[in-house]
């Protein structure tokens, strides 16, 4: 009898054993920066195909910090967050680990993954110029160097240069320029400004409606936002989308994108996910759902923007991108841009 009950015993207890490895194998853990209308229908359809439940938790601000204070002990298998800045920060943290990049060559392309496999991006973000429809003739401004030029004096509207997505577009122009270049550049475009730099790229938009200024830089898929906002539909509708420099080198781009924790406890289902968002699937579902551009080539678009045409992307690696980003931060304060 004590030898049935032990084995009775033995047995329960491998096959607790076996369902919770069982259970804890078909998971894997996100934190995000995006909120969760945007990605938990990617994440439904992933469990839908292969049976591995997403566990998401959401944060604006703080992820990196919370990372660190859980160290080894940190639930979190994947980061989801948008633009380089904040991939690299992650990165340069010391709390990711490669994903060998051969496993999304034919994906994505190789200036939206990091060297080494740290990071990889999800989707793309075009940095377009929009110009007034009543005070600013076509053509009238085709490039980011355009911004400089004195016959803008008084008549450009941006958001701080510390903001991510300004700090980008300056690194990327000292890719292209040279520091001494992008000082002068970022100078010019300082001397334009028709108000100190505030608010976020909406508001740009907002401004030359109102007759503040003219012109501004935001990025595009603001634009397919506030086409779907009442208020803001005729911010949008007063202006025309320009996507710079292409008789050049193309328009600078950013990222939303994914990064593999150091300390996964589930590794192979977040490669597994990370697969999933790279494939036709994950990308059209991704793409559409943020009005963002597919990374991955040959997907299709959104008819919006379908409607503003093709166009050449500036094919400069976003590690580069990232590297000068201190650089960018330096020249702005240089200039005084903010003040």
């Amino acid at each position: 009898m004590y030898r049935k009950l032990a084995a009775l015993v033995v047995s329960t207890v491998i096959g607790l054993a076996s369902s919770v490895s069982i259970s804890h194998a078909e998971e894997v853990n996100v934190y995000s920066y995006r909120k969760p209308k945007l990605i938990d229908p990617m994440f439904a359809e992933f469990t839908k195909q292969t049976g591995i439940k997403v566990n998401s938790v959401y944060a604006k601000k703080g992820m990196l910090e919370k990372l660190q204070s859980e160290g080894r002990n940190s639930p979190a298998d994947l980061v989801f967050t948008v633009d380089i800045g904040r991939l690299s920060d992650i990165q340069k943290s010391g709390l990711t680990q490669s994903v060998d990049r051969a496993r999304f060559a034919v994906d994505i392309p190789d200036n939206y993954m990091e060297p080494k496999g740290h990071w990889f991006g999800l989707t793309t973000r075009a940095r377009i110029i929009v110009a007034s429809k009543e005070r600013v003739a076509p053509n009238a401004i085709s490039t980011y160097e355009d911004l400089a030029d004195p016959k803008w004096k008084g008549r450009i509207c941006t958001r701080s240069s510390k903001h991510p997505y300004m700090i980008a577009l300056t690194a990327s122009m000292i890719a292209h320029h040279g520091l001494a270049g992008a000082k002068t550049w970022l100078a010019g475009l300082r001397d334009n400004l028709a108000r100190k730099p505030q608010g976020n790229d909406r508001a740009q938009v907002k401004a030359i409606k109102e007759g503040i200024c003219d012109i501004a830089v935001i990025n595009h898929y603001y634009m397919a936002n506030m086409l779907m906002d009442p208020e803001q539909v005729p911010w949008a509708e007063a202006v025309n989308v320009i996507f710079p420099n292409q008789a050049g080198r193309g328009t600078h781009m950013n990222v939303s994108g994914v990064a593999l924790t150091k300390y996964a406890p589930n590794k192979d289902n977040a490669i597994k996910l990370m697969a999933f968002l790279a494939s036709d699937t994950g990308q059209e579902m991704y793409a559409q759902k943020n009005a963002e551009y597919p990374v991955k080539p040959g997907i299709a678009w959104s008819d919006l923007q379908k409607s503003w045409g093709r166009f050449k992307e500036d094919s400069l690696s976003l590690a580069v991108v990232a590297d000068n980003r201190a650089a960018a931060i330096k020249l702005a304060d240089e200039v005084s841009y903010n003040d």
